[in-house]
């Protein structure tokens, strides 16, 4: 019975220890699982037919290409899997996933179960309304109705705000970032507390745009980042060492600016969000420190 259970535990250490080695599941395979979204503003989101794109997506896709080449594979099929808000993290940690290209705020409970490339991109939290609502500031939302996104960090945020001491409001979630953004559209929320690149991407394909306005105080700077599996450095490593080479060469501003300040599809709209200091901050110095270290500054 012993050595059953020994042998089974090798057999467990060495099905872990595999799991844990993308580089190699990748190579034996040919094959690699982007986690993506669909619709989380011009970081990742779809075209509709399994076309995803956006600012995330075209980093992947360049950093798979670099791990493809240091493989030496002839080809590398890049499988696309749509993650939400609520199982983004399960899906990487059991393998399902092998790298998440969409909108993460890399912190330090979610440290505890994944790992994180270096920063890519720094956001700041924001609230949309209507542009005819009256409401400029957190402390004018005590008795409204604010939405957010199933799984996400904002609301939280929005409460734990210097501002917001004293101010009572409602929830309600929406299941993704459009179907929030609806709920703010069809009147049946008053904001919707969000990252601001999301936001002003949702605002920018709206039927009418300037129906819609971004107020009030930044509520957080967050750090976003690629997500990977913890625990396998290997892999890190090589992401890492791509985006890195992206800002040597100044690759990824040109990506960034892409997606962020020139017109993207479907509708030819511009999200007109130029990198913020915070951001051209994390390329200079490329970290994966979580949130929590922005919050000390």
């Amino acid at each position: 019975m012993k050595k059953t259970l020994l042998a089974l535990a090798a057999v467990l250490a060495v099905g872990m220890a595999h799991a844990e080695d993308t580089l190699k599941k990748i190579k034996d395979s040919g094959a690699v699982t982007m986690g993506v979204r669909e619709s989380s503003g011009a970081l990742s989101y779809t075209l509709g037919d399994g076309k995803y794109v956006g600012f995330h997506i075209e980093v992947c896709t360049r950093v798979l290409a670099d791990i493809q080449k240091q493989l030496g594979l002839a080809k590398l099929e890049t499988k696309y899997q749509p993650v939400t808000s609520q199982n983004r993290i399960p899906l990487v940690q059991n393998g399902t996933v092998d790298i998440e290209c969409g909108s993460t705020t890399n912190n330090a409970t979610r440290q505890k179960d994944v790992a994180f490339a270096v920063t890519t991109y720094v956001e700041e939290v924001r609230i949309a309304v209507k542009a005819n609502s009256g409401i400029t500031s957190i402390g004018q939302l005590t008795g409204k109705t604010v939405a957010t996104t199933t799984g996400t960090t904002s609301v939280q945020l929005l409460r734990k705000h210097e501002r917001a001491s004293g101010v009572e409001f409602k929830e309600v979630f929406g299941k993704d970032h459009s179907d929030s953004f609806l709920l703010l559209e069809s009147g049946r929320a008053d904001a919707f507390v969000m990252d601001g690149q999301i936001v002003a991407g949702l605002i920018s394909k709206a039927k009418n745009p300037a129906d819609f306005k971004i107020v009030g105080e930044v509520l957080s700077v967050e750090p976003i980042a690629i997500m990977i599996r913890k625990d396998d450095p290997a892999f890190k490593k090589a992401v890492d060492d791509s985006i890195k080479n992206m800002i040597k060469t100044g690759d990824l501003a040109k990506t960034y600016d892409k997606w962020f300040v020139q017109a993207i599809p479907p509708s030819n709209t511009k999200v007109g969000l130029p990198a913020s200091e915070a951001t051209k901050a994390a390329w200079a110095n490329p970290n994966d420190k979580p949130v929590e270290e922005y919050a000390k500054k």
